[in-house]
């Protein structure tokens, strides 16, 4: 089955788009106002999408179109200001109170408090961590691009990363990632995946990959 996107409904490009691009790690972005207030939002638009330097990218979509703001979200407005936000990675424990974080509220609430999450100073930045996360990542805007009306892709570079002391062997560098638990998005409304279920696949050489080959046709 063919779609063209351009034939159809948005809404319904949408739908294909969430429903094949699965699992997504998800970034509950720490940001602050000009006053210092702080806004926490979810996104599956998520990754990291260099390692030198390294970086991550956010999918920022439209604002309230009946707003009477200049129809970004908090986030956005927030990153183009002040060049900083914070990504907090989710886990199984924090995924519920992630959702809260996703409530559309007033403008002034502060989603942490309502999520009943604690922030931290963060090291680099002003944007606060989240304690609860077991990954956050400080990051500087790079650069934003506009896809369109109200939505953006921010990139950010990241200067720091706090991880969780259970999760991570310093002198190694070696991060227990099966032990991270971490949720990813799914499609439709409400579902998510576990990254606890693994399997190991080791990359293999060309010349691995002709001896294979070879035994193959024998």
């Amino acid at each position: 089955m063919h779609f063209d996107l351009a034939a159809i409904p948005q809404s319904d490009a949408y739908k294909l788009l969430v429903s094949t691009v699965v699992p997504r790690p998800i970034a509950l972005a720490t940001t602050v106002d000009r006053a210092g207030r702080v806004n926490a939002a979810p996104f599956s638009f998520f990754n990291a999408v260099s390692s030198v330097p390294p970086v991550v990218v956010l999918g920022i979509s439209p604002g309230d179109p009946n707003s009477t703001s200049d129809g970004y979200k908090d986030t956005e407005r927030n990153i183009r200001e002040t060049g900083e936000f914070v990504v907090n990675l989710v886990d199984e424990a924090l995924a519920e109170r992630m959702n809260i974080c996703a409530v559309d509220f007033p403008s002034g609430i502060g989603e942490l408090e309502k999520a009943r999450l604690t922030p931290l100073a963060s090291v680099g930045v002003r944007p606060p961590r989240i304690a609860e996360s077991p990954v956050s990542f400080e990051c500087q805007r790079i650069t934003g691009l506009s896809l369109g009306p109200g939505s953006t892709l921010e990139v950010g570079r990241v200067i720091h990363i706090h991880i969780r002391d259970d999760l991570v062997d310093p002198e190694r560098y070696y991060v227990a990632t099966d032990k991270m638990r971490l949720v990813g998005r799914m499609h439709g409304r409400g579902w998510y995946a576990r990254t606890s279920d693994l399997f190991l696949m080791e990359r293999i050489s060309l010349a691995e990959w002709k001896a294979e080959e070879k035994d193959g046709k024998e």
